[in-house]
């Protein structure tokens, strides 16, 4: 597409910024609705000029620093900030919506907790799962705790039994982390968790050495659960937009085959325990 389209956008946002909104004094008369291009200058802490130059289209390749602080400046939503970014032909970074990648939204809690034949979590890229329902609870309640799948493959005892093919989950939950590493390097909880690894387990250490990278999209999984046995389930997984790095993940099994019943008998004995424990 041809015209000042990074231009256009921020006129239009500056234009529904009232000064009332970001705490400036409103003085004289204005001829347009919403910031002066000083105001938003002096907000993202840019030259004037400068900023005069983005909104005219003779400046079109902001810095990344340039226009986070243009996203405050506009009070621009994540999606507006996205687009922003994708106008000046830059990819935004994760940085805005990183406090989220630790919360789960109560609205997906509930969305998960809608799914009572299936079992469903929320993990992040590190493979920390962040929220389950019952049914996801019951499938990994074999481990203590269910609390990162790769922890759990290569350091709980349970891995070994409880993943039918072992090998194969070991290989997927290390091309996993790998990906994480390239979005993130500097992450502290990632390196905290490969240096836990690799010290406690040799084939962690032999695999992540590889650097095999690989997403989680859909597979086939075979669980050998101590409780029902045998589980031949699929999985999709899916990105959770409002938080970067979250993933739904969502285990279906074939209707009315053995790996079916043996969810529903997984769900009641989960679901008789829980009331056992509560009464207790």
């Amino acid at each position: 597409m041809d015209g000042n389209h990074l231009g256009e956008f921020l006129r239009a946002r500056r234009a529904a910024v009232r000064p009332e909104d970001v705490g400036m004094a409103s003085y004289g008369a204005r001829r347009v609705a919403g910031l002066r291009r000083e105001e938003v200058a002096v907000l993202a802490g840019v030259n004037a000029d400068y900023y005069t130059r983005l909104e005219q289209g003779r400046e079109r390749n902001p810095s990344p620093q340039v226009l986070d602080a243009l996203s405050r400046a506009l009070r621009l939503d994540t999606d507006a900030r996205e687009h922003l970014y994708r106008l000046a032909g830059a990819v935004p970074g994760d940085r805005p919506r990183a406090h989220l990648a630790g919360r789960v939204s109560p609205a997906l809690r509930q969305l998960m907790d809608g799914y009572p034949h299936t079992p469903a979590f929320v993990m992040n890229r590190t493979l920390d799962i962040l929220a389950a329902n019952a049914l996801a609870d019951a499938l990994y309640a074999p481990f203590e705790p269910a609390d990162n799948l790769a922890r759990m493959t290569f350091l709980d005892p349970a891995g070994r039994s409880f993943y039918t093919d072992w090998d194969r989950a070991a290989q997927a939950a290390v091309a996993n982390l790998r990906q994480a590493a390239g979005f993130d390097p500097d992450d502290p909880h990632l390196a905290d968790l490969v240096r836990t690894l690799t010290v406690r387990s040799p084939d962690f250490a032999r695999l992540w050495n590889a650097h095999t990278v690989r997403g989680k999209t859909q597979d086939a999984k075979h669980f050998l659960h101590p409780d029902v046995g045998p589980l031949a389930l699929t999985y999709q997984a899916f990105d959770v937009r409002e938080a970067p790095g979250q993933q739904l993940v969502i285990y279906h099994a074939e209707p009315g085959s053995p790996s079916a019943q043996a969810l529903d008998l997984l769900g009641s004995i989960h679901a008789t325990r829980r009331r056992s424990a509560s009464r207790r």
